[in-house]
């Protein structure tokens, strides 16, 4: 093996790393930085227009922007307003709900604590926090940080977030992923922010510390980000606050949603400006130095940025992989140097991301107030587009919306209640359905009868979600799906016993892992 190794050489007849003792060539170095300040500035230069391109032909509210470039803040820039309707306008310092740029934020945080020593990378989170269950014994007692912030713990995509649409809090959203089946352990990737979530809140215990109050000891205090916090209601205290919005037709835009993200704080529950997250990225940037102190470990922070998953498999031969580390998703550009990012994404109305390229000592993060449409991308892809070719090579907007609109596409009902069948079945008497239904996972629902009118409730018990059943035929009635996963209508397909009343529903939109069947109590 050792000849063998030692033997290869790299394409194009480069001559082989030289051999180490064990007779394993050693690693190339990593390559040099390719941009010049020249470069840089020009990138920069062109971020106005690059903004206001996306603004004018999606109609977005606001923006805001903050380039770091050699442990310097070079671009600080906000643009439109912050909820339409009103006249107040973005800047620097307005706060904006960051969604999934939370997680790097939180693994952080995390880095911290294991650079204190309280925690290994490696240690099972079962020991800092012994409710810690997951399906699979096995699981619940192996699984590490690592495996729980690199998606790879077996947890389906969105395991969990359907109840916390439902108004459950995080106690009680962790406290049911053991009902959760789950994918093979340390081979699969499933994006699950709950299980990122857990192992979070994993650290916080082993810290002794609320993660809300961790993370601000150890992050946001030293670098001075007064404006950033894992709790919604500095978000909503905020007075310099962007409001989220959706889109309405014809570059119209509406702030119709709140989304309190509490449950799931550390994945996508924080809140920050622009300003604020120029400091954190100096700190990464600075491989956690941050005004010529070591706040944050090196070698704790260098895991985060390691692949750990394997997030996007390459498409054919000349595909790249793409990875995810902790918190990152990492990539490798045409010039062999590392990337670094994370989107974040609300489909009430938030996208935002950031994007590094840490040997170039650059990064760059971009938040908005609209629901994804692939705007935050197309600035960030479109900046250093610029920097490296002088120009964009390509019409990033266009691109990154057509990833969005192929997400919403696969996000859609498998059946589409709109459309009732050619003869529709009568229902049976109303009281046939009312009633209490019991389930395990979501709790119980239950089904009320007014007169002919039917409606049915589940949730927290001190604030159930009220849901309005229209019959669709027979035994089945639609309800209108709601929350940051709504998709349209569901349908509660009813089960009738011997006796002719239900014995059971089946609500779709939330059997998506077979936990969706409710049994008469």
């Amino acid at each position: 093996m050792a000849a063998l190794t030692t033997a290869c050489a790299t394409a194009g007849g480069s001559v082989a790393a030289p051999a180490t003792s064990s007779g394993l060539p050693t690693a190339p170095p990593p390559p040099a930085p390719q941009l010049t300040a020249e470069q840089v500035e020009h990138a920069v230069a062109s971020l106005d227009g690059l903004v206001t391109d996306a603004m004018d032909r999606t109609g977005v509210p606001g923006v805001a922007v903050a380039v770091v470039y050699r442990d310097r803040v070079v671009y600080s820039q906000g643009f439109g307003i912050r909820e339409v309707g009103r006249p107040e306008t973005v800047d620097a310092d307005t706060v904006f709900q960051l969604a999934s740029l939370s997680k790097p934020l939180a693994s952080t945080v995390v880095a911290d604590v294991v650079g204190s020593g309280v925690i290994e990378w490696d240690d099972p989170v079962v020991a800092s926090n012994p409710d810690f269950a997951l399906k699979d014994p096995y699981v619940t007692a192996n699984a590490t940080f690592e495996d729980l912030l690199s998606h790879r713990s077996g947890l389906s995509t969105g395991a969990g977030d359907l109840l916390e649409d439902l108004g459950f809090d995080r106690e009680y959203v962790l406290g049911h992923l053991d009902q959760q089946p789950l994918e093979p352990f340390r081979s699969s990737y499933h994006y699950s922010n709950f299980g990122f979530t857990a192992g979070a809140e994993a650290a916080a215990d082993a810290a002794s510390t609320p993660w809300e109050d961790l993370a601000e000891q150890t992050l946001f205090e030293p670098l001075g980000m007064t404006e950033t916090s894992y709790r919604h209601e500095d978000y909503e205290n905020a007075a310099n606050r962007a409001a989220i919005h959706v889109p309405t037709g014809d570059r119209t835009w509406a702030a119709l949603y709140e989304r309190d993200a509490d449950a799931e704080a550390p994945a996508g529950g924080a809140s920050s400006s622009v300003r604020d997250l120029a400091q954190w990225m100096r700190l990464q940037l600075g491989n956690g130095v941050y005004d010529g102190t070591q706040v944050i470990d090196p070698d704790a922070l260098d895991v985060t940025r390691t692949p750990h998953s394997v997030s996007n498999p390459p498409g054919s031969p000349v595909s790249r992989t793409g990875f995810y580390g902790l918190g990152w998703n990492v990539s490798y550009d045409d010039q062999g140097r590392l990337q670094i990012g994370h989107s974040g994404a609300f489909d009430l109305g938030a996208a935002t991301s950031v994007q590094m390229l840490p040997v170039e000592e650059l990064g760059i993060v971009t938040l908005t107030n609209g629901r994804p449409q692939g705007i935050p991308e197309a600035v960030s892809a479109g900046f250093f587009d610029v920097a490296q070719h002088g120009a964009p090579t390509v019409d990033w907007l266009t691109f990154a919306a057509g990833i969005f609109e192929q997400l919403e596409e696969e996000n859609a009902p498998e059946t589409d209640w709109s459309q009732p069948p050619a003869e529709v079945e009568p229902a049976s008497a109303p009281d046939a359905y009312a009633g209490t239904y019991d389930n395990p996972y979501y709790g119980p629902l239950t089904v009320t009868a007014d007169g002919d009118a039917l409606t049915m409730s589940m949730g927290p018990q001190d604030r159930p979600t009220l849901f309005p059943l229209t019959h669709y035929s027979g035994d089945v009635f639609t309800f209108e799906s709601i929350g940051e996963n709504a998709n349209g209508l569901a349908g509660a397909i009813f089960t009738l016993g011997p006796d002719g009343t239900a014995s059971s529903v089946r609500l779709d939109f939330y059997d998506r892992t077979g936990l969706g069947t409710f049994t008469r109590d």
